[in-house]
C-alpha cells in the first residue's frame, strides 16, 4: 500500500491522493511554475524545468521524504506535497519541511488544508516528530493556513530574501506532533 494511500472522507469525492511517479513530474512542475511569478510562495525567479527538478523527484523516492499527488475524478494532477529533508544531519532526521503546492484552477477548494491535515496525520507513520513550513511573510493565506493547523511561529528571518528588488522575510512555522 502506497504512504499515500487516502481515506474516502480526506478529499472531494472522485480525488485520489497517491505516491508520484516519474509521469507525474511534468505536472508538478507546471503547477510549480505556475507559482514563480506571483512572488508570494516560492523564492524561485524563473521557471524551472522537468530535468532540473529531476534529482529533487529522486530525493522523494526515499519513504521518509515522500512526494505525494492529489488527482482529481479525471486524473489530473490538482495539488502535491513534498516532504524535504530539513537539515542533512542524523539528528533532524525526524524534522522535515511541507511543501504544498495546488493548481491555479483547484485553489480556494480546501485541497491545501486536507493535505497538511493529511500530512500531519500520517508524518508520524514516516518516522517524523516535526513539521516545518517555510513561509514568506507577506504570504497571508498560508501562514493562516499553517496556524490553523497548530503551527507556532518558531522563527523570523528579516529581510532574508529580495524579490523583484523588494527585501522579503521569511517565516519557519513549526509544530511538535504527538508520538
Amino acid at each position: 500500500m502506497s504512504s499515500a494511500s487516502s481515506s474516502p472522507s480526506a478529499f472531494p469525492p472522485g480525488f485520489v491522493l497517491r505516491d508520484a511517479v516519474r509521469a507525474d513530474l511534468p505536472a508538478i512542475v507546471a503547477i510549480y511554475n505556475s507559482i514563480i511569478a506571483g512572488r508570494m510562495v516560492t523564492a524561485d525567479l524563473v521557471p524551472v524545468t522537468v530535468a532540473e527538478r529531476e534529482p529533487w523527484f529522486e530525493a522523494h523516492r526515499n519513504p521518509a521524504r515522500p512526494l505525494w499527488v492529489l488527482a482529481d475524478p479525471a486524473g489530473e494532477i490538482a495539488a502535491w506535497l513534498s516532504f524535504d529533508t530539513f537539515y542533512a544531519r542524523a539528528a533532524y532526521d525526524g524534522t522535515a519541511m511541507l511543501a504544498i503546492y495546488v493548481a491555479e484552477s483547484r485553489r480556494g477548494q480546501g485541497l491545501g488544508r486536507a493535505l497538511l491535515r493529511t500530512a500531519v496525520a500520517r508524518a508520524p507513520a514516516l518516522g517524523l516528530h516535526t513539521l516545518l513550513g517555510y513561509i514568506f511573510g507577506h504570504n497571508e493565506p498560508s501562514l493562516r493556513l499553517f496556524a490553523s493547523e497548530n503551527f507556532s511561529r518558531w522563527a523570523h528571518l528579516p529581510r532574508v530574501a529580495v524579490l523583484d528588488g523588494v527585501d522579503r522575510d521569511l517565516i519557519i512555522l513549526g509544530r511538535r506532533l504527538a508520538p
